[in-house]
């Protein structure tokens, strides 16, 4: 089964806590603080793995969580860092986060990774809080909680070259004469359903490798048949075939076939066009084949190589192969995502971003005041409320962010409840 498009949900590891703990060693009086720090909590890394061709694994397991830092332990020891959960992907997997549709990553040389969910930093012990004024704090930090978040993996097909043209022109008859693919062949639309893809080698040793892209139709672009599913695999490919069926078999009119493929692909992408374009005038040996293809000649403008060939004769079929193979030579790839090889990977990008709230107060049906946002909420997390010094250090962070003066203007009173995350409080003037 061709997987090619699943929806995940990925964690990073949580860090792990820190600790409160003191030195009680015989001979070293008032021996001060010893707990030490926590471990990082695991990234999820995605890594291209070329054995793979479709994202059918995904299908099963969709939930990736990267394991938790070790706490941190007595005598000043950090805790161990967790290892990194590692997930294979096939190349051409797109990485999209659900929530913006962000790219997050491109994968497509084997061995290539990404961190996909960073895994959180371990808390603090409460060796790392000592002053001159307190050197004998109790506080010590929980671990970061690690980054999650649903995202969409694509899978974009990796062929050289991809086979464009309506249903039944004869794409996987071609594909299955040229390759040792054997896709499904019959006389019916959409007999391909998902794209095949075959190595062809041409007599002179040279090899590329070709895909039979499943058949588009007018509105493709839009969705319809099973167009939009598909058109995404075109990205990758650096050579594109139009099959167009010479014989008029359906009664269509071969250069009205052409005309309504290209402007699919232009409203997809336009970049497609950019790409080389041939053309496989297919079917040549049925009757009237001779003559659609002169007409078709005089009606196009562009220069673009026709190709008359049949696949059931086997006839052209040798000098297409020699012509995709000279293109290809002269074609460089198209990534993506247009970065030039030679670019350092390392380069700052400074991005206009509005600047993210600390918090929010909201106000429940039952006249409680609800705090939420990213940092309030992470900060609460990383609270450890088992010892009343951390709970101060925590009330002075909320006054410090200006948490006490915005519930004073959204009119709290003495007693008012106050409710973050699941822990609720009063608000004391």
């Amino acid at each position: 089964m061709f997987v090619d498009q699943v929806k995940i949900y990925v964690k990073g590891g949580d860090g792990g806590n820190g600790m409160v703990a003191f030195r009680r060693e015989k001979y070293v009086p008032k021996g001060g603080p010893a707990g030490g720090d926590g471990g990082k909590g695991g990234d999820v890394i995605f890594i291209v793995d070329e054995g793979l061709r479709t994202l059918m694994d995904f299908r099963y397991q969709r939930h990736f969580k990267a394991t938790k830092g070790e706490n941190g332990r007595s005598k000043s020891q950090h805790g161990k860092n967790a290892e990194d959960l590692v997930v294979k992907v096939p190349p051409g997997t797109v990485v999209k986060d659900d929530d913006t549709g962000e790219v997050i990553a491109d994968l497509v040389r084997h061995g290539e990774r990404a961190v996909i969910a960073k895994g959180g930093r371990g808390g603090r012990g409460n060796i790392r809080f000592a002053t001159s004024r307190n050197p004998a704090p109790e506080i010590a930090e929980n671990g970061e909680p690690g980054q999650e978040r649903y995202i969409v993996l694509e899978l974009k097909v990796l062929a050289d070259v991809g086979l464009v043209g309506f249903p039944s022109v004869g794409k996987s008859t071609l594909l299955s004469i040229v390759s040792s693919a054997r896709p499904k062949i019959a006389e019916y639309h959409f007999t391909t359903i998902v794209p095949n893809l075959g190595v062809v080698e041409t007599e002179d040793g040279r090899s590329f490798v070709m895909a039979d892209l499943p058949g588009l139709i007018e509105g493709a672009h839009q969705g319809a048949g099973l167009g939009l599913q598909f058109l995404r695999h075109i990205e990758r490919t650096r050579v594109i075939v139009h099959v167009i069926d010479m014989g008029a078999v359906e009664g269509r009119d071969p250069y009205q076939d052409f005309l309504t493929i290209n402007k699919e692909l232009k409203e997809y992408n336009l970049r497609l066009t950019e790409r080389p374009m041939m053309i496989a005038a297919n079917k040549m040996d049925m009757p009237g084949a001779e003559e659609n293809l002169e007409k078709f000649k005089e009606q196009l403008q562009e220069d673009i190589p026709i190709f008359p060939i049949s696949a059931v004769t086997q006839s052209g079929i040798r000098e297409l192969l020699f012509a995709i193979a000279d293109t290809l030579e002269n074609t460089p790839e198209f990534p993506l995502h247009h970065v030039e090889e030679d670019e350092t990977i390392n380069r700052v990008v400074y991005k206009h971003e509005k600047a993210e709230q600390d918090f929010i107060i909201t106000r429940d049906s039952d006249g409680v005041f609800v705090l939420s946002g990213e940092k309030i909420e992470k900060l609460f997390k990383m609270t450890d409320f088992t010892h009343d010094e951390s709970v101060r250090r925590f009330s002075r962070q909320l006054r410090g962010m200006g948490v006490d003066d915005a519930l004073r203007e959204r009119g709290a009173k003495d007693g008012d409840i106050v409710r973050l995350l699941d822990f609720e409080f009063e608000f004391i003037e």
